[in-house]
């Protein structure tokens, strides 16, 4: 596999740090217009919902008592599934709260099309109707193919379309990294 390394240890850390000032901010800003308004925060298998699990502590660490957290896993509600090539496993969902009237932070590590959100906002409106769900995403490579936009953005960086951008993370991988793979077979 032919990797590229974008971003080493020391500049994904740098960069992680930025995403969750931002993040920090948006919350204490949503806190200081409603006191009594609870965030949850929700992130998407997989990487978004380690990130959302770091991002949890790191309210935490700044006084911010975020509502309890939550994961999906989107992969029932994609739209991609190609015939003749292994289905892929399933984990459950794990959204401990009630989702009615709840206001949710949705945290995801690549935003490329679109896809990926549509198909978590699905799967949470099954879960109920929030009262507002605001999107962050640590990387946004700008290939929107629906009219689905990120609130909070760590890095914009934009790739030729073979090219699969990924984000590597200690719990994950082992390694801190934001790399780029060739797509096999081109685009």
């Amino acid at each position: 596999m032919n990797r590229r390394v974008l971003y080493d240890r020391a500049a994904t850390g740098t960069a992680l740090e930025g995403f969750f000032g931002r993040v920090l901010d948006f919350v204490r800003n949503l806190h200081e217009h409603d006191p009594d308004r609870s965030v949850h925060v929700v992130g998407i298998r997989s990487r978004g919902d380690t990130l959302a699990r770091r991002l949890d502590s790191w309210l935490r660490a700044a006084g911010i008592e975020p509502g309890v957290p939550g994961v999906l896993d989107i992969t029932l509600y994609r739209d991609d599934f190609v015939p003749g090539r292994p289905q892929p496993l399933v984990s459950p969902s794990d959204i401990p709260f009630e989702v009615e009237g709840a206001t949710i932070l949705l945290i995801d590590d690549v935003f490329q099309t679109g896809r990926t959100i549509r198909a978590a906002l699905n799967q949470l409106s099954d879960f109920g109707r929030p009262r507002s769900v605001t999107l962050a995403v640590f990387i946004d490579r700008r290939m929107r193919e629906l009219p689905i936009c990120p609130d909070i953005v760590g890095l914009t960086i934009e790739l030729p379309p073979d090219e699969r951008l990924q984000l590597l993370l200690d719990e994950d991988d082992g390694d801190e990294a934001i790399t780029a793979v060739a797509r096999e077979g081109g685009a």
